[in-house]
C-alpha cells in the first residue's frame, strides 16, 4: 500500500514538471513564429472579411447613370446657414406672408365638410385646378387647351422637369442646356442616359450699368450644337440666376432651330409673371410652329409665393404631355388634393381680375421692382457690380472689385465664388449663392466672379443687408 502511494506521488510530480517545461518551451524565442503565424491568420481573415464587405457595398453603389453626382449646393449652403445663422439672401424663397386669400383657401379646405378634399384626387391633376389652368393659358396663348389631356399637375416644377426629361430623353439623346442653369437640369438628363450639351450666356463688355439683356447667346455657337441627335433644348425665361428675359428675336432664333431639327423645347417659365421695366414675357409656344415643339412648365410656388406647397404643372399638346403622364403615374402618381384645391381657388379669384391692377400677378412685380433697385444700389455702393435683372427675383453681382480687400485663404474650396460666399457667411453674416454651381464642370470658371442674391425679401432684411455691407466698406 505504501509502495503504491509513493508511485502515485512520483507520477504526479513528473506530470507537474512536464507541464512547467512545456510552458517555458512555448515562451522561448524559437517558438515565437507560432504567434506570428496566428497573427497572420487573423489578419488574413480580417482582410477577407473587409473584401467581402466591400464586394457587398460595391453591389449597392450608385448606378452608373448616377455616378459622379454630388450633393447640391442647396444641401451645403442650408447646412452653412443653420450653423452660422447669417442674413440669408441666398435661397430663393419669400420671407414675407403669402397673399391672405391663398393661405385662407387652404385653411378653409382643412375645415371643409367635403371628405373627398382629403383623399386621393385624379392622378394627372385635380379637375378644378386643370380647368382653371386651361382657362388661364387658353387666353394667354390664344389656343384652346383641353384640361384633361394637355395639362399635368406635378410635385412642383421640379417634378415637371423630371417627368419631361425622363419621358422624352432616350439613351444617347443630346439635350442642349443654356448656362448658367438651374442645377437639376444636368443630373436629370444624365439619369435619363442623355448627353448634356452646354452653351453659356456671355456677358457683353460695356461701360456703365449692366442689364440682364447684356447676357446673350452666340447664335453661331448655338446653331452648331443642333444635329440629328439633338432631342431637346431647355429654355429658362425669365432666367435664373441672371434675370434675363429672352426677347422675341432671341426666341425666334431658338424656334427656327427647333423646327429645322425637329427638337423639343422645354420652356421653364416659373417666373412668368415677374418681369420689370415694361419688358414683355413672350411664351415661345406662341411662335409659329412651336406649339407642337414645346412643353411649358409653371409653378404655383413662384406664382403665389408659396414655394413650400410644391405644386407645379406642365402643359402642351397631348402627344407630348402623355409621355410625362406615363412617368408621373409610375412615380408620384398624384399630388396632394388640398394643395391643388387651394391653388385652383386662388387662380379662380385672379382670373376674375386678370386685367386689373390689383391682380397679384401684376401687383407682385410692382412691389418687387423697388426692392430690386434698392439691392442694386446698395451692392453698387459697396463696390460690387450688379446685373440689373429684367425678370425673376435674383440678382448677380460681380464681387471681384472687392478682391483686394479680402483674404479668402481660410476657405479651401476649389472655386473663388464658393470661397467668397462662405467667407461672407462666416465673417459678415450675409449669405449668397455661388453661381459656379449653375455651370458644367468645364465652364465653372465663368461663374467664379459672381455671387447670386435674392431680393424677394422683407424690406427690413434688405435694409440689414445694406447696413452689413456699408459697415464692412
Amino acid at each position: 500500500m505504501r509502495a503504491t502511494l509513493v508511485i502515485l506521488v512520483l507520477v504526479v510530480c513528473v506530470i507537474c514538471v512536464m507541464l512547467k517545461t512545456c510552458r517555458r518551451v512555448c515562451t522561448l524565442p524559437r517558438f515565437s513564429g507560432i504567434r506570428t503565424l496566428n497573427a497572420a491568420i487573423t489578419q488574413r481573415h480580417q482582410h477577407q472579411a473587409a473584401n467581402a464587405a466591400k464586394d457587398t457595398m460595391d453591389k449597392f453603389d450608385l448606378p452608373k447613370r448616377l455616378q459622379g453626382s454630388t450633393p447640391s449646393v442647396w444641401n451645403e449652403y442650408i447646412a452653412l446657414a443653420m450653423q452660422y445663422k447669417p442674413l440669408n439672401l441666398g435661397q430663393g424663397f419669400p420671407d414675407d406672408a403669402a397673399p391672405d386669400y391663398v393661405t385662407n383657401a387652404l385653411a378653409d379646405i382643412a375645415k371643409d365638410p367635403n371628405p373627398l378634399l382629403h383623399q386621393y384626387t385624379r392622378g394627372n391633376g385635380h379637375v378644378r385646378l386643370v380647368q382653371a389652368l386651361a382657362k388661364l393659358y387658353s387666353g394667354l396663348i390664344g389656343r384652346e387647351l383641353n384640361p384633361l389631356n394637355d395639362i399635368l399637375i406635378t410635385a412642383g416644377a421640379y417634378e415637371a422637369l423630371y417627368s419631361t426629361i425622363m419621358g422624352h430623353v432616350d439613351n444617347g439623346d443630346e439635350v442642349i442646356i443654356i448656362e448658367p442653369f438651374f442645377d437639376c437640369y444636368e443630373p436629370m438628363v444624365k439619369m435619363a442616359n442623355g448627353v448634356p450639351r452646354f452653351i453659356p450666356l456671355k456677358l457683353r463688355e460695356k461701360e456703365g450699368p449692366i442689364s440682364s439683356a447684356d447676357w446673350v447667346l452666340d447664335e453661331d455657337e448655338l446653331s452648331k450644337l443642333f444635329n440629328e441627335k439633338t432631342k431637346m433644348i431647355i429654355l429658362n425665361t425669365p432666367h435664373n440666376p441672371t434675370g434675363k428675359v429672352f426677347h422675341r428675336k432671341e426666341l425666334e432664333v431658338i424656334a427656327d432651330l427647333c423646327r429645322k431639327w425637329n427638337v423639343l423645347c422645354v420652356s421653364d417659365e416659373v417666373y412668368e409673371w415677374l418681369v420689370f421695366d415694361g419688358v414683355e414675357h413672350v411664351r415661345i409656344n406662341t411662335l409659329p410652329g412651336m406649339w407642337e415643339h414645346t412643353i411649358t412648365i409653371g409653378s404655383a410656388g413662384k406664382t403665389f409665393s408659396v414655394t413650400g406647397w410644391k405644386t407645379g404643372w406642365a402643359y402642351g399638346p397631348h402627344e407630348l404631355i402623355r409621355n410625362l403622364q406615363m412617368v408621373h403615374q409610375n412615380s408620384v402618381y398624384t399630388c396632394p388634393t388640398p394643395l391643388q384645391e387651394g391653388v385652383a381657388r386662388s387662380f379662380e379669384l385672379e382670373l376674375e381680375r386678370l386685367d386689373k391692377p390689383e391682380c397679384y400677378f401684376h401687383s407682385l412685380p410692382r412691389e418687387l421692382q423697388p426692392k430690386r433697385d434698392f439691392m442694386a444700389k446698395f451692392l453698387n455702393e459697396a463696390g460690387l457690380r450688379p446685373t440689373i435683372p429684367e425678370g425673376g427675383y435674383f440678382m448677380l453681382a460681380d464681387w471681384t472689385p472687392l478682391a483686394s480687400k479680402l483674404n479668402l485663404d481660410s476657405e479651401t474650396d476649389k472655386y473663388k465664388d464658393y470661397k467668397f460666399t462662405k467667407w461672407m457667411t462666416k465673417n459678415m453674416g450675409l449669405q449668397g449663392i455661388p453661381p459656379s454651381a449653375f455651370y458644367s464642370e468645364p465652364n465653372k470658371h465663368l461663374g467664379e466672379d459672381f455671387v447670386r442674391y435674392c431680393f424677394i425679401k422683407k424690406q427690413e432684411n434688405l435694409n440689414k443687408a445694406a447696413e452689413l455691407l456699408k459697415s464692412w466698406k
